[in-house]
């Protein structure tokens, strides 16, 4: 068996679960770190994080639609959706960012914890048994491939760290993409400001914008604002580079350090980031206000290209 992690931000707790015993449960779990009053919400719906406060009177970090879906009938918007064995749709035949986000994760029992020196967080579980929607094509009921899914989520005060682990339980190997789609909540609606909202350190990246078609390498020193239409573009490493490091401006006096890498089976993998707001789209997403662009920008870490099929 193999494994491929992908940890977002930082490789800072590699400790698995005490208890691999499951328990299922449908209603929203809050995890609180006790000695710093720092916070998060995670839907056993896509174990989709869909908030997260370092302290209770401190703004939201995630950006969550205020016509998200939380019946676990269709995926939440916002928040942090998981994607994979998919990022987008290049593969038709089964849905869009895959099945992750659209099916019932398990907790795993045992695992939530909450100290004083390590912060507090839970994992979850997924196996493709369990993943009853979003499959079809080479993932579908007849598949040949096995794997189970595991999130687990640490907080720490001002910090979060998330890791997506797949292992292949099958026999067969399959090639796959998996990528955190976050959401970041903006301030003041400024999401179309880029002296506050913006994206640094994606100089040397190699660009593919996903409106015009164009592919390019990003050489410039200016970091990446969101102005007056959709923007959706992913920037993959080029060279030496391997891991995301990157600063996010979310609003008047507001940043984010995202720091993530990846591997498979210890082979590091280099980490893409995509940067997203749909802007005009808006009016069309059913489930996204239609003024909602100017409050968010997605900042997503992924493993997309350059990426070992998973023995």
């Amino acid at each position: 068996r193999q494994h491929v992690h992908c940890i977002f931000p930082s490789a800072t707790n590699n400790t698995q679960p005490n208890s691999r015993t499951m328990t299922t449960a449908k209603d929203p779990i809050t995890i609180t770190h006790t000695a710093t009053s720092s916070s998060f919400t995670i839907h056993p719906y896509g174990a989709h994080i869909t908030s997260y406060a370092t302290s209770p009177n401190a703004p939201p970090i995630l950006f969550l639609s205020r016509d998200a879906i939380l019946d676990g009938t269709k995926p939440i918007r916002g928040g942090i959706p998981l994607c994979f064995p998919q990022f987008g749709q290049p593969d038709p035949s089964y849905p869009q960012h895959g099945f992750l986000r659209n099916n019932y994760w398990k907790v795993v029992e045992g695992s939530a914890f909450d100290d004083d020196a390590n912060g507090a967080g839970i994992a979850m579980e997924l196996s493709l048994k369990d993943a009853v929607h979003a499959r079809g094509g080479k993932w579908g009921e007849d598949t040949k491939y096995d794997c189970v899914c595991r999130f687990r989520v640490r907080i720490c005060g001002e910090s979060m760290t998330n890791t997506l682990e797949v292992e292949n339980t099958g026999t067969e190997a399959f090639d796959f993409q998996m990528l955190l789609h976050t959401y970041y909540l903006v301030s003041e609606g400024k999401a179309l400001d880029g002296t506050v909202c913006y994206v640094e350190g994606l100089k040397g990246y190699k660009v593919s914008d996903k409106v015009s078609g164009e592919e390019y390498v990003n050489d410039s020193d200016e970091p990446i604002v969101i102005k007056d239409s959709i923007v959706d573009r992913v920037y993959a490493p080029m060279g030496e580079k391997v891991g995301l490091d990157v600063v996010v401006g979310t609003g008047p006096g507001r940043k984010i350090l995202l720091k993530a890498n990846g591997d498979v089976d210890g082979k590091a993998v280099p980490v893409s980031g995509v940067v997203w707001n749909p802007v005009e789209k808006a009016k069309s997403m059913a489930d996204f206000g239609d003024d909602q662009f100017n409050d968010m920008i997605c900042v997503e870490p992924g493993l997309l290209s350059d990426v070992p099929v998973l023995e």
